[in-house]
């Protein structure tokens, strides 16, 4: 029974993480559209300098939220403890940083060097990308104490 169990909470696990995946990518590009949009409305930078401002904000909001949905609904982690969230959140960001420098690298080296198509490329790095957070989420950050 308890085998049962730990393949029903994987399911629900793997499933939540994949909706909450999809809604940290929708928070992300909402933010960006919107920042985009409202610079190159108001010219307050030049174009480049628009997409790089909102592209960094669209990102770290978009960390922010997974950080929050994952912690409270994939992992059910309800430790509130500043000390063990100051930890807890440092692992979250520092683990997305690491993975987003992996697809950079990846996506140069399979475009630029390799020639490959870029969204092709852009599918494989983001599969890359799900599992190696998921993993890191699971095993690292959000891991069960006892």
């Amino acid at each position: 029974m308890e085998i049962k169990s730990k393949l029903k909470d994987q399911g629900y696990e793997a499933l939540s993480y994949l909706v909450a995946g999809v809604l940290t990518t929708v928070v992300d590009y909402i933010v960006f559209i919107l920042l985009n949009e409202y610079f190159k409305r108001e010219a307050i930078f030049g174009e480049s300098i628009s997409v790089l401002i909102a592209t960094a904000t669209s990102w770290l909001a978009a960390v922010v939220f997974a950080y929050i949905v994952n912690k409270l609904f994939v992992f059910k982690n309800y430790n509130f403890k500043p000390g063990y969230l100051l930890k807890e959140g440092t692992a979250f960001f520092a683990a997305r940083i690491i993975s987003g420098i992996i697809v950079m690298a990846a996506m140069w080296i399979m475009v630029d060097m390799l020639a490959m198509n870029e969204y092709f490329s852009k599918i494989v790095t983001s599969v890359f990308n799900i599992g190696f957070n998921y993993v890191a989420s699971k095993l690292y950050i959000f891991r069960k104490t006892k």
